[in-house]
């Protein structure tokens, strides 16, 4: 009797009981619609660059009294400055201006028109803290090189995993990143929501945590296979998420509370990474389980795959010879 109680608090712990992989179909019709809705956005709606992928000039202002974005806007417009972006940078008194590239006009002669036309029409004094000017053609270097910079880590996960754990393994894990990553991104160009280099550094974050939680999954799942020599694969499998579910619960919402408060408190200016971040791990959560895993299932991974391979000793070799 005391054995059975032991062995059931432990299942308690360890195991939720849940049937995770049960419910693989449905997830699969549910990840393969979100998918096509999100690459039919990118293919016909494309991306919202900022201006460190289009180029244009960055114009940061500082004003002594609180100041409406609305205001600012339609002096601009009214000057010949239309499409451009006004926000908050930290508090109503700090702005910041995008000004889109212009052909045949000067950068620096635009930012001090604006920055003439703006300390007009202001109630107090304006301070110019900065001006960035960001050319078309390094907008258009930094977009190829940060989608370089995606493909070549999914190239290096592909192999990293394949020789860690098993060919299955590893298009397992660069399916579930290449998911997580469109799905982000889609995210983006579905509602038009600014994509810039900080959102690309969210991007790159989000399949590195994603891989984490994959990799710890995928490490119970060969401890498993080795150490329970009854029950099928998909026993074992389902048992191993279950036993790694309260670790990915815990990292995912202390994460998640940090991010969420970025977000809410961080300002305009780090609100498209925060937001590519929450997405990011959400999603990637979600595919390590019903991704990852499922595809390794569904290509046909058994026992004998994840079992040691036997180890000849040099004495039995000279025993056996004639």
């Amino acid at each position: 009797m005391k054995s059975q109680s032991t062995v059931k608090t432990k299942r308690t712990i360890n195991d939720f009981g849940i049937d995770f992989l049960g419910k693989r179909k449905f997830a699969a019709i549910v990840s393969g619609t979100a998918l096509v809705i999100c690459l039919l956005s990118i293919l016909f709606r494309g991306f919202d660059f900022g201006l460190d992928f289009t180029g244009g000039t960055v114009i940061e202002l500082g004003y002594q009294e609180p100041v409406e974005l609305s205001e600012i806007h339609q002096s601009l417009e009214s000057q010949g400055f239309p499409g451009t972006t006004i926000q908050y940078f930290g508090s109503n008194r700090d702005i910041l201006i995008r000004l889109a590239p212009q052909e045949e006009k000067d950068s620096s002669k635009q930012s001090d028109r604006v920055f003439r036309i703006l300390s007009q029409e202001a109630k107090g004094q304006v301070e110019l803290r900065r001006v960035e000017f960001v050319g078309p053609q390094v907008g258009e270097e930094l977009r190829e090189q940060g989608g370089l910079a995606v493909l070549f880590s999914l190239i290096g996960i592909l192999i990293y995993v394949a020789l860690r754990f098993e060919w299955r393994f590893a298009v397992g894990a660069v399916v579930a990143l290449v998911h997580d990553v469109l799905f982000t991104v889609g995210i983006f160009s579905i509602f038009q929501i600014q994509f810039d280099l900080t959102v690309l550094a969210a991007v790159l974050a989000v399949i590195g945590y994603s891989l984490n939680d994959t990799i710890v999954i995928f490490d119970r799942i060969r401890e498993n296979f080795r150490r329970m020599r009854k029950g099928t694969v998909m026993e074992i499998t389902n048992n191993s998420i279950n036993q790694t579910l309260s670790r990915t619960i815990v990292t995912s919402g202390t994460t998640l509370l940090v991010l969420f408060a970025l977000y809410l408190f961080g300002g305009e200016a780090i609100s498209g990474f925060s937001l590519a971040l929450i997405v990011g791990i959400f999603v990637g959560t979600y595919s390590t389980i019903y991704v990852a895993t499922a595809i390794v299932i569904w290509l046909g991974l058994t026992k004998a795959d994840l079992l040691p391979v036997p180890v000849k000793k040099e004495g039995a070799e000279l025993d056996s010879m004639p």
